[in-house]
């Protein structure tokens, strides 16, 4: 009788062990974002460069998707002049690569696979993070002249809802911040 190999015998095991690894790494992904899904609104008042108070009503949505998770969200901002002005976004995150990153899906490519916009043509580089219990998105502009402005939202899960700190830095300097809290709705 010819012997057996083991290398023989733990291919098919290993290969085995592989692919159910890679069928529960989607689910270990949905787990961590499963965490912050919801709707959550808020306000906060926003100190102006000349010193006045603008008021800003903010909303966010995380929901899962199949391949990741969705973060939505809008901001109205009250004028003192009486306008109102309202900014919508809404991003898709998939899995990277790494643990806690996520690439933004926000457009196709001719092939029909999600890619990144392109900060060489004005367009903003998004990724996400989550870190124990916060969600980070990053957002990246390169502007015309060679600089760049760098915007970062933190949402933490707190009782009741998130707490978000939104940052903007242009071109290395702190440009705005805003902290506040959001209900879970």
């Amino acid at each position: 009788m010819p012997a057996i190999s083991l290398s023989a015998l733990t291919r098919p095991v290993l290969a085995l062990a592989l692919l159910v690894s890679l069928l529960l790494v989607p689910d270990a992904f949905a787990g961590e974002a499963a965490r912050f899904a919801g709707t959550y609104m808020g306000s906060a008042e926003v100190q102006r460069a000349d010193g006045s108070v603008e008021m800003r009503d903010m909303d966010v949505m995380i929901e899962e998707t199949k391949e990741g998770f969705t973060v939505s969200w809008s901001t109205t901002i009250q004028k003192p002049d009486g306008r109102i002005k309202e900014s919508d976004y809404s991003v898709d995150f998939l899995p990277s690569t790494r643990d806690g990153v996520y690439a933004a899906a926000m457009r196709r490519n001719v092939f029909g696979h999600t890619v990144q916009l392109d900060p060489m043509k004005g367009e903003p580089y998004v990724w996400g993070r989550i870190a124990g219990d916060t969600l980070t998105v990053f957002s990246l502009f390169v502007a015309d002249d060679g600089g760049y402005e760098m915007q970062q939202f933190d949402r933490t899960l707190a009782e009741g809802g998130l707490i978000l700190n939104f940052s903007r830095v242009k071109n290395g300097r702190p440009a705005k911040s805003v902290e506040t809290f959001l209900q879970k709705q």
